[in-house]
Protein backbone atom coordinates (compact mmCIF):
# COMPACT_ATOMS: atom_id res chain seq x y z
CA UNK A 1 0.00 0.00 0.00
CA UNK A 2 2.92 2.41 0.89
CA UNK A 3 4.41 1.52 -2.69
CA UNK A 4 1.25 2.07 -4.69
CA UNK A 5 0.63 6.06 -2.57
CA UNK A 6 4.88 6.86 -3.45
CA UNK A 7 4.46 5.83 -7.21
CA UNK A 8 1.27 7.58 -7.20
CA UNK A 9 2.33 10.51 -5.64
CA UNK A 10 5.84 10.35 -7.83
CA UNK A 11 3.90 10.52 -10.36
CA UNK A 12 1.45 13.41 -9.85
CA UNK A 13 5.23 15.46 -9.35
CA UNK A 14 6.28 15.09 -12.07
CA UNK A 15 3.11 16.66 -13.61
CA UNK A 16 3.49 19.09 -10.56
CA UNK A 17 0.19 18.20 -9.32
CA UNK A 18 1.27 17.75 -5.23
CA UNK A 19 -1.25 20.37 -4.16
CA UNK A 20 -4.65 19.11 -3.65
CA UNK A 21 -6.30 22.26 -5.39
CA UNK A 22 -4.49 21.27 -8.67
CA UNK A 23 -5.67 17.82 -8.08
CA UNK A 24 -9.34 18.26 -8.08
CA UNK A 25 -8.89 20.79 -10.66
CA UNK A 26 -7.60 18.36 -13.44
CA UNK A 27 -9.42 15.53 -11.77
CA UNK A 28 -12.89 17.98 -12.09
CA UNK A 29 -11.50 19.12 -15.55
CA UNK A 30 -11.16 15.31 -16.95
CA UNK A 31 -14.33 13.99 -15.10
CA UNK A 32 -16.30 17.03 -16.80
CA UNK A 33 -14.13 16.69 -20.28
CA UNK A 34 -14.36 12.89 -21.03
CA UNK A 35 -18.45 12.48 -20.13
CA UNK A 36 -19.46 15.58 -21.74
CA UNK A 37 -17.70 14.94 -25.28
CA UNK A 38 -18.77 11.49 -25.07
CA UNK A 39 -22.43 12.45 -24.10
CA UNK A 40 -22.28 15.42 -26.52
CA UNK A 41 -21.32 13.41 -29.44
CA UNK A 42 -23.45 10.65 -28.85
CA UNK A 43 -26.02 13.44 -28.24
CA UNK A 44 -25.55 15.07 -31.46
CA UNK A 45 -25.59 11.56 -33.08
CA UNK A 46 -28.81 11.02 -31.90
CA UNK A 47 -30.45 14.08 -32.60
CA UNK A 48 -28.89 14.14 -36.21
CA UNK A 49 -30.30 10.40 -36.40
CA UNK A 50 -33.57 11.79 -34.74
CA UNK A 51 -34.12 14.34 -37.09
CA UNK A 52 -33.83 12.72 -40.01
CA UNK A 53 -36.43 10.42 -38.92
CA UNK A 54 -38.05 13.55 -38.43
CA UNK A 55 -38.00 14.54 -41.79
CA UNK A 56 -38.97 11.15 -43.44
CA UNK A 57 -41.78 11.16 -41.12
CA UNK A 58 -43.28 14.56 -42.68
CA UNK A 59 -41.90 13.80 -46.12
CA UNK A 60 -44.03 10.76 -45.65
CA UNK A 61 -47.01 12.47 -44.35
CA UNK A 62 -47.17 14.93 -47.15
CA UNK A 63 -46.50 11.89 -49.90
CA UNK A 64 -49.06 10.35 -48.29
CA UNK A 65 -51.46 13.50 -47.96
CA UNK A 66 -51.23 13.85 -51.50
CA UNK A 67 -51.31 10.77 -52.75
CA UNK A 68 -54.75 10.34 -50.86
CA UNK A 69 -56.14 13.73 -51.94
CA UNK A 70 -55.18 13.27 -55.96
CA UNK A 71 -56.39 9.97 -55.75
CA UNK A 72 -59.84 10.97 -54.40
CA UNK A 73 -59.59 13.88 -56.91
CA UNK A 74 -59.49 11.56 -59.57
CA UNK A 75 -62.18 9.12 -58.32
CA UNK A 76 -64.55 12.11 -57.72
CA UNK A 77 -63.90 13.11 -61.67
CA UNK A 78 -64.46 10.19 -63.26
CA UNK A 79 -68.08 9.31 -61.15
CA UNK A 80 -68.61 13.20 -62.62
CA UNK A 81 -67.99 11.85 -66.07
CA UNK A 82 -69.91 8.79 -65.54
CA UNK A 83 -72.92 10.71 -64.23
CA UNK A 84 -72.55 13.16 -66.66
CA UNK A 85 -72.63 10.05 -69.40
CA UNK A 86 -75.51 8.23 -67.90
CA UNK A 87 -77.74 11.49 -68.63
CA UNK A 88 -80.71 10.87 -70.91
CA UNK A 89 -79.94 14.39 -72.65
CA UNK A 90 -76.67 12.39 -73.37
CA UNK A 91 -77.86 8.38 -74.60
CA UNK A 92 -81.32 9.69 -76.23
CA UNK A 93 -79.53 12.55 -78.49
CA UNK A 94 -76.59 10.87 -79.65
CA UNK A 95 -78.66 7.82 -80.55
CA UNK A 96 -80.92 10.24 -82.63
CA UNK A 97 -77.08 11.44 -84.09
CA UNK A 98 -75.75 7.87 -85.27
CA UNK A 99 -76.01 7.49 -89.04
CA UNK A 100 -79.00 4.74 -88.60
CA UNK A 101 -81.02 6.68 -86.61
CA UNK A 102 -82.89 10.06 -87.61
CA UNK A 103 -84.12 12.65 -90.45
CA UNK A 104 -81.94 15.22 -90.87
CA UNK A 105 -84.33 17.89 -88.80
CA UNK A 106 -84.33 15.56 -85.89
CA UNK A 107 -80.35 15.64 -86.43
CA UNK A 108 -79.61 19.01 -86.39
CA UNK A 109 -82.44 19.40 -82.98
CA UNK A 110 -80.20 16.47 -81.17
CA UNK A 111 -77.47 18.24 -82.31
CA UNK A 112 -78.46 21.24 -80.76
CA UNK A 113 -79.75 19.98 -77.67
CA UNK A 114 -77.16 17.89 -76.91
CA UNK A 115 -74.22 20.86 -77.11
CA UNK A 116 -76.57 23.09 -74.97
CA UNK A 117 -76.47 20.25 -72.34
CA UNK A 118 -72.27 20.03 -72.51
CA UNK A 119 -72.26 23.76 -71.90
CA UNK A 120 -74.62 23.99 -69.16
CA UNK A 121 -72.29 21.36 -67.67
CA UNK A 122 -69.41 22.80 -68.05
CA UNK A 123 -70.81 26.10 -66.71
CA UNK A 124 -71.36 24.11 -63.66
CA UNK A 125 -68.08 22.69 -62.75
CA UNK A 126 -64.77 24.79 -63.13
CA UNK A 127 -63.03 21.29 -63.05
CA UNK A 128 -64.23 20.90 -66.35
CA UNK A 129 -62.24 22.74 -69.36
CA UNK A 130 -63.94 20.72 -72.38
CA UNK A 131 -66.33 18.21 -72.77
CA UNK A 132 -66.80 16.28 -76.41
CA UNK A 133 -69.37 13.30 -77.00
CA UNK A 134 -67.49 11.19 -79.35
CA UNK A 135 -69.26 8.25 -81.46
CA UNK A 136 -68.15 4.69 -81.90
CA UNK A 137 -65.78 5.40 -84.56
CA UNK A 138 -63.64 8.14 -82.75
CA UNK A 139 -65.60 10.90 -84.45
CA UNK A 140 -66.28 14.50 -82.26
CA UNK A 141 -69.82 14.46 -82.25
CA UNK A 142 -70.10 17.57 -80.12
CA UNK A 143 -68.45 19.59 -77.72
CA UNK A 144 -69.00 22.34 -75.46
CA UNK A 145 -66.41 24.55 -76.81
CA UNK A 146 -66.76 26.44 -79.81
CA UNK A 147 -64.32 24.56 -81.92
CA UNK A 148 -63.36 20.24 -80.60
CA UNK A 149 -60.18 20.26 -78.98
CA UNK A 150 -57.46 17.54 -79.48
CA UNK A 151 -58.42 14.34 -78.41
CA UNK A 152 -55.62 13.14 -76.21
CA UNK A 153 -55.90 9.67 -74.82
CA UNK A 154 -54.36 6.77 -74.83
CA UNK A 155 -54.07 3.81 -77.63
CA UNK A 156 -56.88 1.02 -77.64
CA UNK A 157 -58.83 3.64 -75.72
CA UNK A 158 -61.79 2.94 -77.82
CA UNK A 159 -61.77 -0.21 -77.84
CA UNK A 160 -61.58 -0.28 -73.68
CA UNK A 161 -64.89 2.03 -74.04
CA UNK A 162 -66.25 -1.19 -75.95
CA UNK A 163 -65.89 -3.07 -72.64
CA UNK A 164 -67.01 -0.21 -70.78
CA UNK A 165 -63.59 0.54 -69.10
CA UNK A 166 -62.48 4.06 -68.47
CA UNK A 167 -59.71 5.59 -69.80
CA UNK A 168 -56.85 8.28 -68.26
CA UNK A 169 -55.14 10.39 -70.63
CA UNK A 170 -51.83 11.96 -70.37
CA UNK A 171 -51.22 15.65 -68.98
CA UNK A 172 -50.28 17.86 -71.73
CA UNK A 173 -50.53 21.73 -72.25
CA UNK A 174 -53.99 22.28 -74.64
CA UNK A 175 -53.04 25.19 -77.29
CA UNK A 176 -56.79 25.16 -78.23
CA UNK A 177 -57.40 25.80 -74.37
CA UNK A 178 -55.31 29.05 -73.52
CA UNK A 179 -51.91 26.87 -72.45
CA UNK A 180 -53.77 25.39 -70.17
CA UNK A 181 -53.16 22.07 -68.63
CA UNK A 182 -55.50 19.48 -68.73
CA UNK A 183 -56.04 15.70 -68.57
CA UNK A 184 -58.36 13.44 -70.41
CA UNK A 185 -60.94 11.54 -69.17
CA UNK A 186 -63.40 9.12 -70.81
CA UNK A 187 -66.10 7.11 -70.31
CA UNK A 188 -68.53 5.00 -72.10
CA UNK A 189 -72.09 5.86 -73.02
CA UNK A 190 -74.48 2.91 -73.14
CA UNK A 191 -78.23 2.32 -73.37
CA UNK A 192 -80.00 0.80 -70.68
CA UNK A 193 -80.23 -2.07 -73.03
CA UNK A 194 -76.58 -2.13 -73.10
CA UNK A 195 -76.07 -0.94 -76.84
CA UNK A 196 -72.81 0.99 -76.94
CA UNK A 197 -73.24 4.26 -78.15
CA UNK A 198 -70.20 6.68 -77.80
CA UNK A 199 -67.21 8.01 -75.30
CA UNK A 200 -68.66 10.82 -73.45
CA UNK A 201 -64.41 12.42 -72.52
CA UNK A 202 -63.77 15.63 -69.93
CA UNK A 203 -60.61 17.60 -70.38
CA UNK A 204 -60.43 18.40 -66.65
CA UNK A 205 -57.94 20.57 -65.16
CA UNK A 206 -55.20 20.65 -62.53
CA UNK A 207 -56.68 23.81 -60.23
CA UNK A 208 -57.57 21.16 -57.46
CA UNK A 209 -54.01 18.87 -57.54
CA UNK A 210 -52.41 22.51 -57.85
CA UNK A 211 -54.20 23.36 -54.60
CA UNK A 212 -53.31 20.22 -53.07
CA UNK A 213 -49.50 19.96 -53.82
CA UNK A 214 -49.35 23.62 -52.07
CA UNK A 215 -51.41 23.13 -49.00
CA UNK A 216 -47.97 21.03 -47.85
CA UNK A 217 -45.78 23.14 -45.93
CA UNK A 218 -42.43 22.09 -46.84
CA UNK A 219 -40.17 24.89 -45.53
CA UNK A 220 -38.44 27.78 -47.72
CA UNK A 221 -36.97 25.38 -50.33
CA UNK A 222 -39.46 22.55 -49.90
CA UNK A 223 -41.63 20.91 -52.94
CA UNK A 224 -44.20 18.95 -53.84
CA UNK A 225 -44.58 17.75 -57.24
CA UNK A 226 -46.26 15.20 -59.68
CA UNK A 227 -43.80 12.64 -62.13
CA UNK A 228 -44.89 9.80 -64.97
CA UNK A 229 -43.28 6.90 -64.55
CA UNK A 230 -40.43 8.06 -66.86
CA UNK A 231 -39.31 10.89 -64.36
CA UNK A 232 -41.68 13.26 -66.20
CA UNK A 233 -42.39 16.54 -63.93
CA UNK A 234 -46.11 16.80 -64.66
CA UNK A 235 -47.25 19.70 -61.89
CA UNK A 236 -45.04 21.20 -58.57
CA UNK A 237 -46.41 23.21 -56.04
CA UNK A 238 -43.63 26.04 -56.74
CA UNK A 239 -44.28 25.91 -60.66
CA UNK A 240 -46.99 25.87 -62.98
CA UNK A 241 -45.42 27.17 -66.65
CA UNK A 242 -45.07 25.23 -69.69
CA UNK A 243 -41.28 24.49 -69.49
CA UNK A 244 -42.44 22.43 -65.98
CA UNK A 245 -43.62 19.62 -68.41
CA UNK A 246 -40.18 18.86 -69.51
CA UNK A 247 -38.37 18.78 -66.08
CA UNK A 248 -37.73 15.02 -66.14
CA UNK A 249 -35.97 14.05 -62.65
CA UNK A 250 -33.13 11.27 -63.77
CA UNK A 251 -33.98 7.58 -63.98
CA UNK A 252 -31.62 6.19 -61.46
CA UNK A 253 -33.17 9.09 -59.36
CA UNK A 254 -36.78 7.84 -59.59
CA UNK A 255 -35.59 3.87 -59.44
CA UNK A 256 -33.51 4.74 -55.92
CA UNK A 257 -36.87 6.48 -54.75
CA UNK A 258 -39.19 3.75 -55.70
CA UNK A 259 -37.22 1.24 -54.10
CA UNK A 260 -37.66 2.43 -50.90
CA UNK A 261 -41.25 4.37 -51.56
CA UNK A 262 -41.93 6.51 -48.30
CA UNK A 263 -38.49 6.45 -47.24
CA UNK A 264 -36.38 9.44 -47.57
CA UNK A 265 -33.64 9.59 -49.73
CA UNK A 266 -30.49 12.11 -50.61
CA UNK A 267 -30.43 13.05 -54.60
CA UNK A 268 -30.40 15.51 -57.39
CA UNK A 269 -33.34 16.86 -58.31
CA UNK A 270 -34.36 18.01 -61.55
CA UNK A 271 -33.03 21.37 -61.25
CA UNK A 272 -29.61 20.00 -60.09
CA UNK A 273 -30.16 20.89 -56.40
CA UNK A 274 -28.94 18.33 -53.19
CA UNK A 275 -32.10 18.05 -51.71
CA UNK A 276 -34.14 15.06 -49.39
CA UNK A 277 -37.05 13.66 -50.63
CA UNK A 278 -39.60 10.67 -50.57
CA UNK A 279 -41.89 9.23 -53.24
CA UNK A 280 -45.29 7.52 -53.16
CA UNK A 281 -46.99 6.08 -55.82
CA UNK A 282 -50.09 6.42 -57.39
CA UNK A 283 -50.95 3.07 -59.03
CA UNK A 284 -54.55 4.51 -60.54
CA UNK A 285 -52.90 7.27 -62.59
CA UNK A 286 -49.22 5.05 -63.19
CA UNK A 287 -47.93 8.66 -61.60
CA UNK A 288 -45.93 9.42 -58.01
CA UNK A 289 -46.03 12.33 -55.51
CA UNK A 290 -42.45 13.58 -54.56
CA UNK A 291 -41.75 15.61 -51.53
CA UNK A 292 -38.97 17.00 -51.07
CA UNK A 293 -36.61 19.55 -48.72
CA UNK A 294 -33.32 21.52 -49.44
CA UNK A 295 -30.65 19.41 -48.08
CA UNK A 296 -29.12 22.68 -46.61
CA UNK A 297 -32.21 23.65 -44.77
CA UNK A 298 -33.13 20.00 -43.77
CA UNK A 299 -29.87 19.35 -41.58
CA UNK A 300 -29.59 23.19 -40.40
CA UNK A 301 -31.08 22.08 -37.10
CA UNK A 302 -28.51 19.41 -36.94
CA UNK A 303 -25.77 22.00 -37.20
CA UNK A 304 -27.10 24.36 -34.53
CA UNK A 305 -27.42 21.74 -32.54
CA UNK A 306 -23.58 20.53 -33.23
CA UNK A 307 -22.60 24.18 -32.46
CA UNK A 308 -24.92 24.22 -29.57
CA UNK A 309 -23.48 21.39 -27.80
CA UNK A 310 -19.70 22.26 -27.81
CA UNK A 311 -20.56 25.57 -26.91
CA UNK A 312 -22.24 24.24 -23.75
CA UNK A 313 -19.42 21.71 -23.23
CA UNK A 314 -16.56 24.85 -23.03
CA UNK A 315 -18.72 27.30 -20.96
CA UNK A 316 -19.62 23.78 -18.46
CA UNK A 317 -15.73 23.08 -18.84
CA UNK A 318 -15.12 26.83 -17.54
CA UNK A 319 -17.49 27.27 -14.79
CA UNK A 320 -16.47 23.52 -13.32
CA UNK A 321 -12.86 24.34 -13.54
CA UNK A 322 -13.03 27.65 -11.96
CA UNK A 323 -15.59 26.25 -9.06
CA UNK A 324 -12.84 23.25 -8.68
CA UNK A 325 -9.89 25.51 -8.21
CA UNK A 326 -11.94 27.59 -5.43
CA UNK A 327 -12.96 24.62 -3.04
CA UNK A 328 -9.62 22.99 -4.02
CA UNK A 329 -7.97 25.96 -1.54
CA UNK A 330 -10.11 24.63 1.62
CA UNK A 331 -11.54 21.49 0.82
CA UNK A 332 -10.65 18.38 2.68
CA UNK A 333 -11.24 14.65 1.94
CA UNK A 334 -14.31 13.90 3.98
CA UNK A 335 -15.89 16.87 2.25
CA UNK A 336 -14.80 15.50 -0.77
CA UNK A 337 -17.24 12.82 -0.04
CA UNK A 338 -19.89 14.81 0.62
CA UNK A 339 -19.61 16.83 -2.45
CA UNK A 340 -19.44 14.13 -4.33
CA UNK A 341 -22.53 12.31 -2.49
CA UNK A 342 -24.68 15.63 -3.36
CA UNK A 343 -23.62 15.72 -6.79
CA UNK A 344 -25.14 12.05 -7.23
CA UNK A 345 -28.17 12.83 -5.31
CA UNK A 346 -28.43 15.98 -7.39
CA UNK A 347 -28.64 13.60 -10.41
CA UNK A 348 -30.98 11.46 -9.35
CA UNK A 349 -28.82 8.76 -7.74
CA UNK A 350 -30.58 8.11 -4.30
CA UNK A 351 -28.33 5.06 -3.52
CA UNK A 352 -25.70 6.94 -1.32
CA UNK A 353 -24.04 6.13 2.26
CA UNK A 354 -21.24 8.38 2.80
CA UNK A 355 -18.73 6.52 5.51
CA UNK A 356 -18.72 8.66 8.99
CA UNK A 357 -14.65 8.31 9.45
CA UNK A 358 -14.59 11.31 12.45
CA UNK A 359 -16.37 12.32 15.47
CA UNK A 360 -16.74 15.93 14.67
CA UNK A 361 -18.45 18.76 12.66
CA UNK A 362 -17.66 16.98 9.19
CA UNK A 363 -19.05 13.36 10.79
CA UNK A 364 -21.86 14.95 12.19
CA UNK A 365 -22.60 16.32 8.82
CA UNK A 366 -21.80 13.02 7.24
CA UNK A 367 -24.77 10.99 9.59
CA UNK A 368 -27.30 14.34 8.80
CA UNK A 369 -26.52 14.05 5.05
CA UNK A 370 -27.40 9.86 5.31
CA UNK A 371 -30.00 10.64 7.38
CA UNK A 372 -31.36 13.16 4.55
CA UNK A 373 -30.79 10.64 1.49
CA UNK A 374 -32.21 7.49 3.47
CA UNK A 375 -35.73 9.81 4.09
CA UNK A 376 -35.65 11.33 0.37
CA UNK A 377 -34.99 7.43 -1.10
CA UNK A 378 -38.05 6.50 1.34
CA UNK A 379 -40.41 9.16 -0.14
CA UNK A 380 -39.24 8.34 -3.48
CA UNK A 381 -40.38 4.67 -3.32
CA UNK A 382 -43.25 6.00 -1.77
CA UNK A 383 -44.16 8.35 -4.72
CA UNK A 384 -43.21 6.14 -7.14
CA UNK A 385 -45.80 3.50 -5.47
CA UNK A 386 -48.49 6.43 -5.43
CA UNK A 387 -47.77 7.28 -8.96
CA UNK A 388 -48.24 3.92 -10.12
CA UNK A 389 -51.18 3.26 -8.26
CA UNK A 390 -52.78 6.41 -9.35
CA UNK A 391 -52.21 5.70 -13.18
CA UNK A 392 -53.17 2.21 -12.95
CA UNK A 393 -56.21 3.23 -11.33
CA UNK A 394 -56.59 6.52 -14.16
CA UNK A 395 -56.48 3.25 -16.78
CA UNK A 396 -58.97 1.10 -15.36
CA UNK A 397 -61.69 4.32 -14.96
CA UNK A 398 -60.76 5.44 -19.05
CA UNK A 399 -61.38 1.99 -19.95
CA UNK A 400 -64.60 1.42 -17.73
CA UNK A 401 -65.77 4.75 -19.11
CA UNK A 402 -66.42 3.59 -22.77
CA UNK A 403 -67.20 0.02 -22.35
CA UNK A 404 -69.54 -2.33 -21.46
CA UNK A 405 -69.13 -3.90 -18.34
CA UNK A 406 -70.52 -7.62 -19.50
CA UNK A 407 -69.61 -7.61 -23.33
CA UNK A 408 -66.25 -5.82 -23.08
CA UNK A 409 -67.78 -3.80 -25.85
CA UNK A 410 -67.85 0.32 -26.53
CA UNK A 411 -71.12 1.11 -24.01
CA UNK A 412 -73.95 2.85 -25.75
CA UNK A 413 -72.64 6.77 -24.60
CA UNK A 414 -69.44 5.87 -26.47
CA UNK A 415 -71.17 4.68 -29.42
CA UNK A 416 -73.21 7.98 -29.39
CA UNK A 417 -70.48 9.62 -29.64
CA UNK A 418 -68.42 8.14 -32.39
CA UNK A 419 -71.11 8.03 -34.50
CA UNK A 420 -71.36 11.65 -34.11
CA UNK A 421 -67.68 12.08 -35.41
CA UNK A 422 -67.99 10.05 -38.04
CA UNK A 423 -70.86 11.22 -39.32
CA UNK A 424 -69.49 15.12 -39.49
CA UNK A 425 -66.21 13.57 -41.13
CA UNK A 426 -68.19 11.83 -43.71
CA UNK A 427 -70.39 14.80 -43.96
CA UNK A 428 -66.93 16.78 -44.35
CA UNK A 429 -65.05 14.72 -46.92
CA UNK A 430 -67.77 13.52 -48.67
CA UNK A 431 -67.69 9.74 -47.76
CA UNK A 432 -69.77 6.94 -47.25
CA UNK A 433 -70.71 4.42 -44.14
CA UNK A 434 -72.66 1.91 -43.07
CA UNK A 435 -74.27 0.64 -39.66
CA UNK A 436 -75.22 -2.66 -38.82
CA UNK A 437 -78.02 -2.59 -36.00
CA UNK A 438 -78.35 -6.28 -35.06
CA UNK A 439 -80.51 -8.30 -32.34
CA UNK A 440 -80.52 -11.38 -30.80
CA UNK A 441 -83.80 -13.50 -32.27
CA UNK A 442 -85.42 -14.85 -29.33
CA UNK A 443 -83.48 -14.11 -26.60
CA UNK A 444 -85.82 -13.39 -24.16
CA UNK A 445 -87.16 -16.95 -24.27
CA UNK A 446 -83.98 -17.79 -23.80
CA UNK A 447 -83.21 -15.59 -20.76
CA UNK A 448 -86.40 -17.28 -19.69
CA UNK A 449 -85.78 -20.57 -20.12
CA UNK A 450 -82.05 -21.15 -19.09
CA UNK A 451 -81.95 -18.34 -16.59
CA UNK A 452 -79.86 -14.66 -16.25
CA UNK A 453 -76.39 -16.04 -15.73
CA UNK A 454 -76.67 -18.24 -19.69
CA UNK A 455 -78.37 -14.91 -20.96
CA UNK A 456 -75.49 -12.82 -19.94
CA UNK A 457 -73.26 -15.72 -21.06
CA UNK A 458 -74.61 -15.63 -24.34
CA UNK A 459 -74.18 -11.89 -24.52
CA UNK A 460 -70.88 -12.00 -23.79
CA UNK A 461 -69.51 -14.98 -26.71
CA UNK A 462 -71.57 -13.40 -29.28
CA UNK A 463 -70.15 -9.89 -28.45
CA UNK A 464 -66.54 -11.79 -28.45
CA UNK A 465 -67.62 -13.34 -31.80
CA UNK A 466 -68.57 -9.19 -33.50
CA UNK A 467 -65.03 -8.09 -31.96
CA UNK A 468 -63.46 -11.34 -33.99
CA UNK A 469 -65.93 -10.60 -37.26
CA UNK A 470 -64.35 -6.79 -37.90
CA UNK A 471 -61.37 -5.05 -39.11
CA UNK A 472 -59.44 -2.86 -36.48
CA UNK A 473 -60.39 0.53 -38.28
CA UNK A 474 -64.02 -0.92 -37.84
CA UNK A 475 -66.46 -0.37 -34.52
CA UNK A 476 -68.71 -2.41 -32.65
CA UNK A 477 -70.49 -1.91 -29.15
CA UNK A 478 -73.70 -2.46 -27.44
CA UNK A 479 -76.77 -0.50 -28.50
CA UNK A 480 -78.70 -2.14 -25.26
CA UNK A 481 -79.92 -5.05 -23.90
CA UNK A 482 -79.77 -7.41 -26.95
CA UNK A 483 -79.10 -5.31 -29.47
CA UNK A 484 -75.72 -4.30 -30.91
CA UNK A 485 -73.97 -1.70 -33.11
CA UNK A 486 -71.42 -2.15 -35.92
CA UNK A 487 -70.18 1.02 -37.91
CA UNK A 488 -68.05 0.19 -41.02
CA UNK A 489 -66.44 3.31 -42.09
CA UNK A 490 -65.53 3.90 -46.29
CA UNK A 491 -68.38 1.10 -46.15
CA UNK A 492 -71.43 1.54 -48.76
CA UNK A 493 -74.31 -0.34 -48.00
CA UNK A 494 -73.72 -3.26 -50.91
CA UNK A 495 -70.23 -4.18 -49.00
CA UNK A 496 -71.97 -3.69 -45.57
CA UNK A 497 -74.48 -6.21 -46.55
CA UNK A 498 -71.97 -8.93 -47.16
CA UNK A 499 -70.21 -7.90 -44.28
CA UNK A 500 -73.67 -8.50 -42.24
CA UNK A 501 -74.33 -12.07 -44.42
CA UNK A 502 -70.72 -13.18 -43.19
CA UNK A 503 -71.41 -12.30 -39.10
CA UNK A 504 -75.50 -13.54 -39.15
CA UNK A 505 -73.43 -16.84 -40.46
CA UNK A 506 -71.13 -17.16 -38.28
CA UNK A 507 -73.17 -16.49 -35.08
CA UNK A 508 -75.65 -19.02 -36.61
CA UNK A 509 -72.64 -21.77 -37.18
CA UNK A 510 -71.53 -21.34 -33.49
CA UNK A 511 -71.34 -23.58 -30.67
CA UNK A 512 -72.91 -22.45 -27.62
CA UNK A 513 -72.60 -23.44 -24.06
CA UNK A 514 -76.77 -24.28 -22.50
CA UNK A 515 -79.41 -26.59 -24.41
CA UNK A 516 -80.26 -23.91 -27.01
CA UNK A 517 -83.23 -25.79 -29.35
CA UNK A 518 -82.16 -25.03 -32.90
CA UNK A 519 -79.03 -22.81 -32.50
CA UNK A 520 -78.31 -19.18 -32.06
CA UNK A 521 -79.37 -16.64 -34.72
CA UNK A 522 -79.33 -12.92 -34.88
CA UNK A 523 -81.53 -10.47 -37.52
CA UNK A 524 -79.37 -7.30 -38.62
CA UNK A 525 -80.75 -4.19 -40.24
CA UNK A 526 -78.12 -2.23 -42.57
CA UNK A 527 -78.44 1.80 -43.09
CA UNK A 528 -75.42 3.89 -44.90
CA UNK A 529 -74.39 7.39 -44.94
CA UNK A 530 -75.83 9.88 -46.49
CA UNK A 531 -78.30 7.15 -48.56
CA UNK A 532 -80.49 6.88 -45.83
CA UNK A 533 -79.96 9.47 -43.79
CA UNK A 534 -77.38 12.50 -42.93
CA UNK A 535 -77.80 12.48 -39.38
CA UNK A 536 -76.87 9.78 -36.18
CA UNK A 537 -80.24 9.51 -35.46
CA UNK A 538 -81.67 9.31 -38.96
CA UNK A 539 -79.13 6.89 -40.26
CA UNK A 540 -80.03 5.12 -36.53
CA UNK A 541 -83.64 5.21 -37.52
CA UNK A 542 -83.12 3.75 -40.82
CA UNK A 543 -81.22 0.69 -39.35
CA UNK A 544 -83.56 0.46 -36.51
CA UNK A 545 -86.33 -0.05 -39.06
CA UNK A 546 -84.18 -2.20 -41.32
CA UNK A 547 -84.02 -4.92 -38.46
CA UNK A 548 -87.79 -4.26 -37.21
CA UNK A 549 -88.52 -5.50 -41.49
CA UNK A 550 -85.79 -8.29 -40.72
CA UNK A 551 -87.52 -9.50 -37.38
CA UNK A 552 -91.10 -8.97 -38.98
CA UNK A 553 -90.36 -11.19 -42.04
CA UNK A 554 -89.18 -14.56 -39.69
CA UNK A 555 -85.89 -13.14 -38.08
CA UNK A 556 -82.46 -14.42 -39.19
CA UNK A 557 -81.52 -12.42 -41.87
CA UNK A 558 -80.28 -9.30 -43.17
CA UNK A 559 -82.48 -6.78 -44.47
CA UNK A 560 -81.43 -2.98 -46.11
CA UNK A 561 -82.93 -0.01 -44.84
CA UNK A 562 -84.84 2.10 -47.83
CA UNK A 563 -84.88 5.82 -48.29
CA UNK A 564 -88.69 5.93 -47.24
CA UNK A 565 -88.43 4.08 -44.47
CA UNK A 566 -85.60 6.19 -42.99
CA UNK A 567 -87.44 9.77 -43.76
CA UNK A 568 -90.88 7.68 -41.87
CA UNK A 569 -88.67 7.07 -38.33
CA UNK A 570 -87.55 10.93 -38.62
CA UNK A 571 -91.02 11.87 -38.49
Amino acid sequence: MRSWEQATASFLHRFRLDSIKRKILIFALLATLIPSLIMGWLSYVHNTRSLREKITEELRNVTAYSAREIDLWLKERLYDVRVFSSSYEVSENLEKLLPTRGAPIGHNRALRRLKDYLRSVRKKFIDYEELLVIDPNGKVVATSADQAGVVALPPEWLRGARKDKAALGYAHWDKALMQRKIMMIAVPIQRTSGRFLGVLAAKVNFHKVDEILRSSSLGETGEVYLINRDGLVVISSRATSSPLMSATLPAKTVRTLSNGESISREYTDYEGKEVVGALKELPQLDWAVVAQIGRGEAYARAIRLRNLTLLMVSGLLLGIGLTAYLLGLTIIRPLDRLTHGAAKVAAGDLEVDLPVVSRGEVGYMTEVFNHMVAQLRQGREELDAINKTLSDNNRKLEALSVTDGLTGLYNHNHMVETLANETARARRHNHPFSVLMIDIDHFKKYNDSYGHLAGDALLTQIASIFAKSIRTVEYAARYGGEEFLIMLPEGDPEGAMEAAERIRNRVMAETYDGNAQGGITVSIGVAGFPEHGDTPESIIASADAALYEAKRSGRNRVIRANSRSGKKMRR
